[in-house]
Protein backbone atom coordinates (compact mmCIF):
# COMPACT_ATOMS: atom_id res chain seq x y z
CA UNK A 1 0.00 0.00 0.00
CA UNK A 2 1.30 3.43 -0.92
CA UNK A 3 2.03 5.80 1.94
CA UNK A 4 -0.62 8.47 1.93
CA UNK A 5 1.99 11.07 2.68
CA UNK A 6 4.20 10.15 -0.28
CA UNK A 7 3.94 12.16 -3.49
CA UNK A 8 4.82 11.21 -7.01
CA UNK A 9 7.34 13.58 -8.56
CA UNK A 10 6.02 15.23 -11.72
CA UNK A 11 7.62 14.00 -14.94
CA UNK A 12 9.29 16.93 -16.70
CA UNK A 13 8.26 17.51 -20.31
CA UNK A 14 11.03 17.54 -22.85
CA UNK A 15 11.12 20.68 -24.91
CA UNK A 16 12.57 20.75 -28.44
CA UNK A 17 15.92 22.49 -28.57
CA UNK A 18 15.78 26.11 -29.62
CA UNK A 19 18.28 26.97 -32.29
CA UNK A 20 20.37 29.94 -31.40
CA UNK A 21 20.23 32.73 -33.97
CA UNK A 22 23.97 33.11 -33.51
CA UNK A 23 24.58 29.46 -34.51
CA UNK A 24 22.61 28.68 -37.71
CA UNK A 25 22.55 25.11 -38.88
CA UNK A 26 24.93 24.90 -41.88
CA UNK A 27 23.53 23.69 -45.18
CA UNK A 28 24.95 20.39 -46.41
CA UNK A 29 27.65 20.95 -49.00
CA UNK A 30 27.76 18.92 -52.19
CA UNK A 31 30.87 16.85 -52.68
CA UNK A 32 33.55 18.54 -54.73
CA UNK A 33 34.16 16.40 -57.85
CA UNK A 34 37.67 15.53 -58.96
CA UNK A 35 38.85 18.17 -61.43
CA UNK A 36 40.55 15.70 -63.77
CA UNK A 37 37.42 13.54 -63.94
CA UNK A 38 35.25 16.39 -65.23
CA UNK A 39 34.65 17.39 -68.85
CA UNK A 40 35.65 20.78 -70.25
CA UNK A 41 32.62 22.66 -71.64
CA UNK A 42 33.99 26.18 -72.07
CA UNK A 43 36.40 28.92 -71.08
CA UNK A 44 35.47 32.26 -69.58
CA UNK A 45 36.41 35.17 -71.81
CA UNK A 46 36.08 38.88 -71.23
CA UNK A 47 33.50 40.68 -69.14
CA UNK A 48 30.43 41.88 -71.06
CA UNK A 49 28.66 45.01 -69.89
CA UNK A 50 28.58 46.37 -66.35
CA UNK A 51 26.27 43.84 -64.68
CA UNK A 52 28.69 40.98 -64.12
CA UNK A 53 28.08 39.02 -67.32
CA UNK A 54 30.87 37.27 -69.23
CA UNK A 55 31.42 35.91 -72.72
CA UNK A 56 32.04 32.15 -72.85
CA UNK A 57 34.20 30.43 -75.45
CA UNK A 58 32.21 27.19 -75.65
CA UNK A 59 33.66 23.70 -75.96
CA UNK A 60 30.26 22.05 -76.33
CA UNK A 61 27.70 21.27 -79.01
CA UNK A 62 24.89 21.86 -76.49
CA UNK A 63 25.29 25.55 -75.63
CA UNK A 64 21.68 26.29 -74.66
CA UNK A 65 21.41 23.21 -72.47
CA UNK A 66 24.84 23.45 -70.87
CA UNK A 67 24.60 27.17 -69.97
CA UNK A 68 20.85 27.29 -69.25
CA UNK A 69 19.58 29.32 -66.30
CA UNK A 70 20.09 27.30 -63.14
CA UNK A 71 22.88 25.14 -64.58
CA UNK A 72 25.91 24.58 -62.34
CA UNK A 73 29.49 24.60 -63.56
CA UNK A 74 32.86 24.20 -61.88
CA UNK A 75 35.93 26.35 -62.28
CA UNK A 76 39.32 26.32 -60.59
CA UNK A 77 41.77 28.98 -59.52
CA UNK A 78 44.77 29.15 -57.21
CA UNK A 79 42.29 29.25 -54.30
CA UNK A 80 40.74 25.93 -55.34
CA UNK A 81 37.57 24.76 -57.06
CA UNK A 82 34.46 26.91 -57.14
CA UNK A 83 30.93 26.07 -58.23
CA UNK A 84 29.13 28.65 -60.37
CA UNK A 85 25.37 28.83 -60.96
CA UNK A 86 24.07 30.37 -64.18
CA UNK A 87 21.45 33.10 -63.70
CA UNK A 88 21.10 34.35 -67.27
CA UNK A 89 21.99 33.32 -70.82
CA UNK A 90 21.82 34.84 -74.25
CA UNK A 91 23.73 33.90 -77.37
CA UNK A 92 25.48 36.71 -79.22
CA UNK A 93 27.53 36.21 -82.39
CA UNK A 94 27.52 32.46 -81.77
CA UNK A 95 28.88 32.69 -78.23
CA UNK A 96 26.97 32.54 -74.95
CA UNK A 97 26.87 35.61 -72.72
CA UNK A 98 26.31 34.35 -69.18
CA UNK A 99 25.59 35.76 -65.75
CA UNK A 100 26.55 33.91 -62.56
CA UNK A 101 24.94 33.99 -59.14
CA UNK A 102 26.79 36.35 -56.79
CA UNK A 103 28.55 38.22 -59.60
CA UNK A 104 26.64 41.47 -60.14
CA UNK A 105 29.39 43.87 -61.22
CA UNK A 106 32.15 43.94 -63.80
CA UNK A 107 34.66 44.08 -60.96
CA UNK A 108 33.34 40.76 -59.62
CA UNK A 109 33.89 38.77 -62.82
CA UNK A 110 37.22 40.18 -63.96
CA UNK A 111 39.05 37.61 -61.83
CA UNK A 112 37.31 34.77 -63.74
CA UNK A 113 38.77 35.66 -67.14
CA UNK A 114 40.57 32.70 -68.72
CA UNK A 115 39.23 30.11 -66.27
CA UNK A 116 37.99 26.76 -67.55
CA UNK A 117 34.42 25.62 -66.98
CA UNK A 118 33.88 21.93 -66.35
CA UNK A 119 31.01 19.59 -65.46
CA UNK A 120 30.91 16.09 -63.97
CA UNK A 121 30.85 13.49 -66.73
CA UNK A 122 27.59 11.96 -65.50
CA UNK A 123 25.79 15.23 -66.38
CA UNK A 124 26.71 15.08 -70.08
CA UNK A 125 23.96 14.79 -72.66
CA UNK A 126 23.30 11.17 -73.74
CA UNK A 127 24.38 10.46 -77.32
CA UNK A 128 23.04 8.19 -80.01
CA UNK A 129 24.88 4.96 -80.82
CA UNK A 130 27.91 5.63 -83.01
CA UNK A 131 28.42 9.14 -81.60
CA UNK A 132 31.18 9.79 -79.08
CA UNK A 133 32.36 12.77 -77.11
CA UNK A 134 35.74 14.04 -78.24
CA UNK A 135 37.22 13.70 -74.77
CA UNK A 136 36.26 10.00 -74.83
CA UNK A 137 38.46 9.51 -77.90
CA UNK A 138 41.39 11.78 -77.05
CA UNK A 139 44.03 9.86 -75.12
CA UNK A 140 42.85 6.51 -76.42
CA UNK A 141 45.29 3.96 -77.80
CA UNK A 142 44.81 3.09 -81.47
CA UNK A 143 45.82 -0.40 -82.52
CA UNK A 144 45.20 -2.70 -85.47
CA UNK A 145 43.22 -5.92 -85.29
CA UNK A 146 46.57 -7.72 -85.24
CA UNK A 147 47.50 -5.88 -82.05
CA UNK A 148 50.04 -3.47 -83.57
CA UNK A 149 49.97 -0.12 -81.79
CA UNK A 150 49.45 2.80 -84.18
CA UNK A 151 49.64 5.50 -81.53
CA UNK A 152 47.61 7.62 -79.14
CA UNK A 153 44.82 10.00 -80.14
CA UNK A 154 46.02 13.57 -79.59
CA UNK A 155 43.05 15.40 -81.12
CA UNK A 156 39.88 15.02 -83.16
CA UNK A 157 39.54 17.24 -86.22
CA UNK A 158 37.08 17.78 -89.02
CA UNK A 159 33.29 17.88 -89.09
CA UNK A 160 30.69 15.16 -88.84
CA UNK A 161 31.13 14.25 -92.52
CA UNK A 162 34.91 13.76 -92.41
CA UNK A 163 36.10 13.37 -88.85
CA UNK A 164 39.68 12.18 -88.31
CA UNK A 165 41.62 10.98 -85.29
CA UNK A 166 44.97 12.76 -85.08
CA UNK A 167 47.16 9.95 -83.79
CA UNK A 168 50.73 10.32 -82.53
CA UNK A 169 52.82 7.17 -82.70
CA UNK A 170 56.27 5.75 -83.45
CA UNK A 171 55.97 6.78 -87.11
CA UNK A 172 54.87 10.32 -86.33
CA UNK A 173 51.44 11.88 -86.71
CA UNK A 174 48.86 9.79 -88.58
CA UNK A 175 45.28 10.67 -89.54
CA UNK A 176 42.76 7.88 -89.01
CA UNK A 177 39.27 8.47 -90.49
CA UNK A 178 36.50 7.93 -87.96
CA UNK A 179 34.64 5.57 -90.29
CA UNK A 180 32.55 2.53 -89.34
CA UNK A 181 34.58 0.04 -91.38
CA UNK A 182 37.92 1.43 -90.18
CA UNK A 183 37.33 2.05 -86.47
CA UNK A 184 35.66 -1.30 -85.90
CA UNK A 185 35.79 -1.24 -82.08
CA UNK A 186 35.76 1.77 -79.74
CA UNK A 187 36.10 1.04 -76.03
CA UNK A 188 35.65 4.38 -74.24
CA UNK A 189 36.00 2.83 -70.78
CA UNK A 190 39.44 1.33 -71.42
CA UNK A 191 40.38 4.08 -73.93
CA UNK A 192 41.14 1.66 -76.77
CA UNK A 193 40.28 1.96 -80.47
CA UNK A 194 40.83 -1.02 -82.76
CA UNK A 195 41.08 -0.28 -86.47
CA UNK A 196 41.02 -2.28 -89.68
CA UNK A 197 42.86 0.10 -92.04
CA UNK A 198 42.61 -0.29 -95.82
CA UNK A 199 45.89 -0.98 -97.60
CA UNK A 200 48.09 2.11 -97.67
CA UNK A 201 45.98 4.19 -95.28
CA UNK A 202 48.53 4.48 -92.50
CA UNK A 203 51.44 5.19 -94.84
CA UNK A 204 49.70 7.81 -96.98
CA UNK A 205 48.10 9.59 -94.02
CA UNK A 206 51.41 9.86 -92.21
CA UNK A 207 52.14 13.52 -91.46
CA UNK A 208 55.59 13.40 -89.90
CA UNK A 209 56.78 13.97 -86.34
CA UNK A 210 55.12 17.37 -85.88
CA UNK A 211 52.09 19.21 -87.14
CA UNK A 212 52.95 21.95 -89.64
CA UNK A 213 50.32 24.36 -90.93
CA UNK A 214 46.68 23.40 -91.30
CA UNK A 215 45.07 19.98 -91.50
CA UNK A 216 46.34 17.72 -94.26
CA UNK A 217 44.01 16.32 -96.88
CA UNK A 218 43.06 12.68 -96.86
CA UNK A 219 45.48 10.57 -98.86
CA UNK A 220 44.21 8.47 -101.80
CA UNK A 221 44.35 5.21 -99.92
CA UNK A 222 42.91 2.02 -101.40
CA UNK A 223 39.24 1.85 -100.44
CA UNK A 224 37.93 -1.54 -99.49
CA UNK A 225 34.19 -1.11 -99.50
CA UNK A 226 34.20 1.52 -96.76
CA UNK A 227 30.60 2.37 -95.96
CA UNK A 228 29.45 5.95 -96.21
CA UNK A 229 28.02 5.79 -92.72
CA UNK A 230 30.48 7.42 -90.33
CA UNK A 231 30.96 7.54 -86.63
CA UNK A 232 30.74 11.01 -85.12
CA UNK A 233 32.54 12.92 -82.42
CA UNK A 234 30.62 15.53 -80.43
CA UNK A 235 31.68 18.11 -77.88
CA UNK A 236 30.25 18.11 -74.36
Amino acid sequence: MRDRHSQTAPVPRLQPPIASPQSPVPRPQSAVPDWDDMALVGRIGRAHGLRGQVVINPETDFVEERFAEGATLWTRSAAGQEQLTVTSLRVQNGRPVVGFEGFARIEDVQRLAGFELRVPEETLQPLEPGVYYQHQLVGGTVETLAGDVVGQVAAVEGGAGATRLVTNGPRGEILVPLAIDICVEIDVVNKRIRIDPPEGLLELNERGPARVGGPAKDGPYVRRGVRRGRLQAAQK
